[in-house]
């Protein structure tokens, strides 16, 4: 029979609403008793009744994540920790897709607000700043990305424009000149595309090197044979470039992908950046030279912005907007 709170409480020498304290993470416990607590839980295998608990506080512990593509690296690695995060607060994620479809979109902003679930994490590609701004309801929300609710909404996310800049005068400082930059989506209403291109002609600028538009290759996605396709459009084209700049890794290795077929060597003859610091960068040939953002990162803040507005004395301050870091993860590819 698993152990309940006053046999725990028994073992430790405390009162039951010591342990119960323990249990919820209640701030306000002394780190000695604490300890004690959490021994006992330990020996007597104590679990918590997760569904008990969420329905005392009329709670389900469901929160949703809606995302472009679960089949994107990064986005399923954001998936991971997101999942771990919110285990540790005994709450229960439900992903769902939306192929970064407007009305996909809309209809499971709509309707995941409609259903049994706390909170809402969503990382919108085609809705814009009117559209999360309609039919609010008391659901919290958090959104990932660039777009931003016109700071309506809890918004998480990396500065692109500064780590695009910080990509691209890495390119430079290898005494690279004629960049590409590959990833432009003009069709689409997040800005992540356009932030990170705004990021890559800064630091042009403050180079003194022209921007060049022939040298900018906009595309319809962000996957590996988005890049090829880029890359192959740019050698086509006969005009020199020693360095690419992707605005993600699996245009990166699209990128090089196409640049192998042709003969182009990288990094001699050229040198790849990309963004996101997917698992299968790390072990490309060569090595692929990435932005990465910290996505547990990213997920703890997320998901600490939701418990803030669940609080039993909830956060009801204006809308955060936090910013996570990034590095430059210098490897074979440049």
């Amino acid at each position: 029979m698993a152990a309940n709170l006053r046999q725990v409480a028994d073992r430790a020498g405390v009162s039951v609403r010591t342990v119960s304290n323990v249990v919820s993470g209640f701030a306000l416990v002394a780190p000695d008793t604490r300890e004690r607590v959490q021994r006992a839980l330990d020996e007597l295998g104590y679990r918590p009744n997760a569904a008990a608990r969420h329905l005392r506080g009329g709670r389900s512990g469901l929160v949703a994540l809606v995302i472009p593509e679960i089949a994107s690296p990064y986005f399923s690695e954001l998936a991971a920790h997101l999942v771990r995060a919110a285990e540790a607060r005994s709450w229960m994620l439900l992903v769902q897709q939306t192929d970064g479809d407007p009305e996909r979109e809309r209809r499971l902003f709509d309707g995941v607000r409609g259903q049994t679930v706390d909170g809402l994490i969503l990382s919108p590609w085609a809705l814009s700043p009117a559209d999360l701004r309609r039919n609010p309801d008391a659901t919290p929300m958090v959104l990932l990305g660039e777009q931003d609710a016109d700071g309506l909404l809890d918004h998480v996310a990396v500065d692109s424009v500064a780590a695009a800049a910080d990509a691209t005068r890495h390119l430079l400082s290898l005494g690279r000149r004629s960049i590409a930059a590959i990833g432009a989506q003009p069709h689409l209403h997040n800005g992540t595309a356009a932030r990170r291109l705004l990021g890559f002609r800064q630091a042009l600028a403050e180079a003194g090197v022209p921007a060049d538009p022939a040298r900018e290759i906009a595309v319809d996605r962000l996957h590996r044979a988005d890049g090829a396709a880029a890359m192959a459009r740019l050698l086509d084209r006969g005009a020199p470039v020693d360095a690419v700049f992707c605005f993600s890794d699996q245009l990166a290795l699209g990128a090089m992908h196409a640049a192998a077929e042709r003969g182009v060597r990288v990094p001699e003859q050229l040198a790849v950046a990309g963004f996101d610091d997917i698992e299968d960068g790390r072990y490309a040939g060569p090595t692929l030279t990435t932005i990465s953002p910290d996505k547990q990162a990213i997920a703890e803040a997320a998901l600490t912005c939701l418990a803030d507005r669940l609080a039993r004395t909830p956060y009801t301050g204006p809308a955060r907007r936090i910013t996570i870091d990034h590095t430059l993860l210098v490897r074979g590819s440049a």
